[in-house]
Order: structure tokens, then C-alpha cells, then sequence
């Protein structure tokens, strides 16, 4: 039984992994913002930019924290495969749980419990993925009770980002709301990690793996750099706070204008606003 080290750097790489996945949250809740207070291709550009953001939050905050993962003895490398598709899940799911949500606004209890368990069971998905990407000489193994409490933990978390996404308003509401966000992506993380186990077998082949610093380190920080930058846009531009909640419904019509149809037997009325002078009169006026 390989010994686990979780922390190998220190508080160096929880603290940064936490950092990014706040980060993502900030980039993500401001993006659906703006997207309530756009309609057509606007508003799928903006939820698009914040799926993109919360997923590559969420999958660098794991990777980010996997470079301080270790096990005694034995060198840790990643199948390059797995590890993007474990990415391309992470967004596509978080996209799938906002255009739930953002579109189908006619049942909206039942969209973001969609959405939500959705969502969660693929951000769990990618975070299962990105472990079956680790290559070392043994075998991994899981606690199963565990296991099914980092699931529920990512389709609790995933259900409430959802729900704050669409419902938080301003800046400082949506800085308050973001390092929440992140505890709870850490926390599945984390309690997804505690299930592990690892039983060394030096038989193994290791010979498809690629080092984290020379795959997964450049990924991450080039999407931590993107995050980042979209953190610093989002906070440095006005924010807009007029907008209502997706999950509010849609907006009352407004009252119809008065008519100027006139009634039968009487002459036609016209509004003050057409009403022209005679041209006669008001020479005769001057």
C-alpha cells in the first residue's frame, strides 16, 4: 500500500487551487449576468463564455491541486488523452447546466434540479477522469461511501452555483458569493481524493505517462492566465444590476397604447401630438 501525500508543497497548492476556483466562479456569475440582459446571439455568447470559465475554474483548481499529490516511493505521470477530455467534459457540463437553466424558463424549479444533478454528476465525472489519467506503478481503489458523498457534494455545489449564477446581483454580492463557490468545488475535490487508495505494483507499465510539469503545468496556467484576465475585465467594468432573474419568469407585458379610433356618428379625433396648425391662422396670428 502506497503512503499518500496530499500536500507535498505545502499550502502551496490547496491555496492556489482555491484562489483559481474562485477565480472561475467571479468570471462565471458576472457572464450570466450580462447574458439576462441579452437576448439572441448575445445571450449565448455570454453563456457560453461562462460555461467555458467555470469548467476550466473547476478543472484547474483539481489539476492545480493534483501537482501536490504525491505517493512515496513512485513517480506520478498523466495520460494526455484523458486529461483533456477530462477538461472538455468539465465545460461541456457546466454549459449544459446554464443553457438548462437559461432557456427553459417556463419550468424553472424543475430546470435547475436538472441542471444542477447534471452538472454535478459531470464535474464528478471529470474529477474521476482526471484520476484514471494518473499512470504510476500500482493500482487505484476507492471507498465507495465515500465516493457517493464527493458525488452528492458536486450536485449540491453544482445546484447552488447555478442558482447564484442566475440570481445574484452586483459586484460585491457576486465577490461574496464566488469564495463560497470555490469551498464547495475544493470540498468535492478533496473529499473525492480522501477516497482514494493506492496498492504499489512495480509489474505496471508507465511507459505512456507524461510528467505534470511538462503537460498539465503550462495548461493550467495558461487557463488559470485566461481566468485571471476575465476576472480583472469583469471587475473593472460597470456593473449592471437592472436585470432580472432568469428564474424570476418572464417580464410583464407592457399596456397598450391609448387609441384614437373614433366612435360611429362622431368625427375622427386626432392626437395632440399630429395636430398642425393652419397655415392661414397662423399667418393671421402674426
Amino acid at each position: 500500500m502506497g503512503e499518500i501525500h496530499h500536500a507535498d508543497h505545502g499550502w502551496v497548492t490547496p491555496a492556489v487551487s482555491y484562489f483559481v476556483a474562485c477565480l472561475g466562479a467571479f468570471v462565471a456569475l458576472r457572464s450570466a449576468r450580462w447574458a439576462l440582459i441579452s437576448q439572441g446571439r448575445s445571450r449565448v455568447v455570454w453563456l457560453l463564455f461562462a460555461s467555458t470559465s467555470l469548467g476550466a475554474g473547476i478543472w484547474s483548481m483539481h489539476f492545480i491541486a493534483m501537482l501536490g499529490f504525491s505517493v512515496s516511493g513512485v513517480d506520478i505521470t498523466y495520460q494526455p488523452g484523458l486529461t483533456v477530455l477530462s477538461l472538455l467534459v468539465a465545460v461541456a457540463v457546466v454549459g449544459i447546466g446554464l443553457f438548462t437553466v437559461g432557456y427553459w424558463r417556463s419550468r424553472p424549479v424543475l430546470s435547475l434540479l436538472i441542471g444542477g444533478l447534471t452538472t454535478g454528476l459531470g464535474v464528478a465525472a471529470m474529477h474521476y477522469l482526471g484520476m484514471a489519467a494518473m499512470v504510476l506503478p500500482g493500482h487505484l481503489g476507492y471507498d465507495h461511501l465515500t465516493v457517493a458523498g464527493s458525488i452528492a457534494i458536486a450536485v449540491v455545489a453544482a445546484t447552488a452555483a447555478l442558482w447564484a449564477a442566475l440570481n445574484i446581483r452586483g459586484t460585491l454580492a457576486v465577490l461574496a458569493a464566488a469564495p463560497v463557490m470555490g469551498v464547495a468545488v475544493c470540498a468535492m475535490h478533496y473529499t473525492g481524493m480522501a477516497a482514494l487508495s493506492v496498492q504499489l505494483d512495480y509489474s505496471h507499465s508507465t511507459a505512456d505517462g507524461v510528467m505534470a510539469l511538462e503537460f498539465i503545468f503550462p495548461l493550467g496556467v495558461g487557463l488559470g492566465c485566461y481566468v485571471f484576465f476575465g476576472a480583472l475585465a469583469f471587475a473593472v467594468s460597470p456593473s449592471k444590476t437592472s436585470a432580472q432573474p432568469l428564474l424570476a419568469g418572464p417580464a410583464a407585458p407592457l399596456p397598450p397604447r391609448a387609441s384614437f379610433t373614433p366612435k360611429a356618428g362622431q368625427p375622427g379625433r386626432v392626437p395632440p401630438q399630429q395636430q398642425r396648425r393652419p397655415v392661414g391662422e397662423a399667418g393671421a396670428r402674426r
